[in-house]
């Protein structure tokens, strides 16, 4: 199984991440040349060479307009991007930027740094934003759908902490070019490298404070602290913000799982350097290679009702598996008072328990739940498509500890039988001979 490591050791932004994902790449040129394909507007993609500590990587610059965003560097030299407007201390130095693009409604945004330094969004909302990935750029549709995750995650955190709608966010910083451009390329270069799991280490967040237009605020930022809920994180002797809401949301979108890194042989490496230098060298460093046999660590969530109907129960378990459960199951109990009961059963990773006390607590009629926590043996999975006689059917393969096995989807075989009005007896046995 392809598995691609994250060691987040001194944080993650997004052009830390996009830089360690591009030294994976085989012909990294040829790939910075295809992202400045993508029709970003105004944008080029840069790579640099960049030695911490030592260690040779690649720093990526992005300009807009011929001129670089510095207006995304702070204490850390990381993309800063709350929704809220900062002042930045270390810049000696003022211009300006005005990003036009055909669009309904125009933005202004006056960002009061100490070096006078001024924007003019032209997109800020999340409506915006989805203008420019699905009007401006050439991209594949699942890079756009990662793209426009991404920034829901940090609208809703953003949302969450200034107490408005998701719909009033208007995103100063994290809205202009070049941050468009840095998510856009980590998702790009993800859908590339196409992992089949995808770990990455405690975040290392930082320590201290951050100064922004609001005042002071604690490190990690409120916007990041709220992405990162269900994340180990850690804090340490830098101070500064290491983590950026970007990095984060990045982060916690295309996460598998976070925690050690797993066995695996060795394939590549990439640096992906920041700006500043430190004792520790300032950077994200990205694993990529194959991993065999494969534990996890999994939480079981149970709960005994003994009110609910059989309907009920029904979508509690329809919703709780739509909330990202592994699996929901029932068991027939018998209760006190010798009440026939259902036990209620939800797999989830570590990350998703928070969210799925709430779903069942939600959907059905218990006053507790109980919480184990457990480790399951699982075989590596993918999902391929064959194309057959009777059209696309994805076929889902697995294998590890000595078998292998692979099963024809069950919903293409529905929809081809339904079609058709044939039996998934059928339509199974067609499938097979033809192949």
């Amino acid at each position: 199984m392809k598995t691609l490591y994250f060691d987040c050791g001194m944080g993650a932004a997004g052009d830390m991440l996009t830089a360690a994902l591009l030294e994976l790449m085989p012909d990294q040129d040829a790939c910075v040349a295809r992202l400045n394909s993508l029709g970003i507007p105004g944008v080029e993609y840069i790579k640099e060479k960049s030695v911490k500590c030592g260690i040779t990587g690649t720093h990526m610059t992005v300009k807009v307009n011929g001129m670089e965003e510095d207006s995304k560097m702070h204490d850390h030299e990381h993309s800063h991007d709350h929704e809220h407007e900062h002042h930045h201390d270390d810049h000696e130095h003022g211009h300006e930027h005005t990003h036009d693009h055909e669009h309904e409604h125009e933005h202004t945004h006056d960002h009061e740094h100490e070096h006078a330094h001024e924007h003019h969004h032209s997109h800020t909302s999340m409506d915006g934003i989805r203008h420019i990935i699905y009007d401006h750029m050439n991209l594949p549709d699942k890079v756009r759908e990662d793209v426009m995750s991404v920034y829901s995650l940090i609208a809703d955190a953003e949302s969450r902490v200034h107490g408005v709608p998701v719909t009033d966010i208007h995103f100063h910083e994290v809205g202009t070019m070049d941050a468009v451009a840095d998510v856009t390329a980590v998702c790009y270069l993800m859908n590339e490298i196409a992992p089949d799991e995808v770990v990455v280490s405690p975040v290392h967040v930082g320590s201290g404070q951050v100064k922004c237009a609001h005042g002071i605020l604690p490190v990690p930022a409120p916007a990041t602290a709220l992405i990162l809920q269900g994340v180990p994180i850690y804090g340490g002797g830098i101070k500064g913000e290491l983590c950026t809401p970007t990095g984060a949301a990045l982060l916690k979108h295309f996460a598998t799982r976070f925690g050690d890194m797993p066995t695996m042989t060795l394939n590549a490496t990439g640096y992906g350097m920041g700006k500043k230098d430190f004792q520790t060298a300032n950077c994200v460093r990205a694993m990529l290679g194959e991993s065999t046999d494969q534990t996890e660590t999994v939480v079981e969530l149970s709960c005994n009702v003994d009110d609910m109907t059989a309907e009920e129960i029904s979508f509690a378990v329809e919703r709780l598996f739509a909330g990202g459960a592994f699996e929901v199951y029932t068991v027939p109990i018998g209760m006190k008072k010798s009440r026939p009961g259902t036990l209620i059963r939800v797999m989830c990773s570590p990350q998703k328990v928070e969210d799925m006390v709430r779903l069942i607590y939600k959907h059905t009629s218990t006053i507790g739940v109980r919480q184990t926590l457990t480790r399951r043996f699982i075989l590596n999975r993918r999902i391929e498509e064959i194309e057959t006689e009777l059209g696309t059917v994805h076929v889902k393969k697995s294998s590890g500890y000595g078998v292998s096995r692979e099963k024809l989807e069950f919903e293409d075989l529905a929809a081809i039988a339904r079609e058709r009005d044939l039996s998934l007896r059928e339509v199974r046995k067609m499938i097979e001979e033809s192949r």
